[in-house]
Formats: C-alpha cells, structure tokens, sequence
C-alpha cells in the first residue's frame, strides 16, 4: 500500500500555546514523515506523510489540538510529495521556520 500525503492548515489559537511542538510528539509516535511550522497569519501548516490510516488518526488529532490551543478550522488537502523536502537533513519529521 503506498503513503498517503496531506497537507493540513489549522487556524485559530495554535499559536504560543506548543501545537507545533505537540504535532511533532503526535506525528513521530504514529511514525509519520513530514514537517510543521507556523505561518505569519496566525496559522499552523503541517505536512503529514505515511500509513493513509496513520495519516487521517494525525489530521483527526489536529482537529483537537493540545490542550492550551483553540481550533477554529482545519483545511486539509492532498500533499505535494515534493515538499518532504523541505525536512531537514537526516530528520523524517522536522519542525520549520515561520514563513
């Protein structure tokens, strides 16, 4: 069965209250690939790459956030398998520079 890639964005207070450092905890104990990060608008965008079922359990726990966060929306769209690369060097999941 091949990988399932999706690229998700969540709006609402995601930011200054550890949801990248959350999503990296989640992503890595489902054994994912991908990359997060924080965006200027308030935003978090997360790249999810593995299992589709693995895949769609990280996308459903974006929906919820940690605790500290409030999720106000989720779009969630078929990744670019090309983005991977924007991992770091050596790292299947990797935590990114605001853009």
């Amino acid at each position: 069965m091949s990988n399932a890639i999706r690229h998700v964005t969540i709006g609402g207070r995601v930011q200054g209250v550890g949801y990248r450092y959350w999503v990296e905890q989640q992503a890595r104990a489902l054994g994912l690939e991908g990359w997060v990060r924080n965006c200027r608008d308030g935003s978090v965008e997360a790249l999810f790459s593995g299992p589709p079922q693995m895949v769609a359990n990280m996308v459903a726990l974006c929906r919820h956030g940690p605790p500290s966060a409030r999720i106000d929306a989720v779009t969630d769209e078929p990744g670019d398998p090309a983005a991977l690369n924007l991992r770091r060097p050596g790292e299947r999941f990797s935590v990114l520079p605001t853009i």
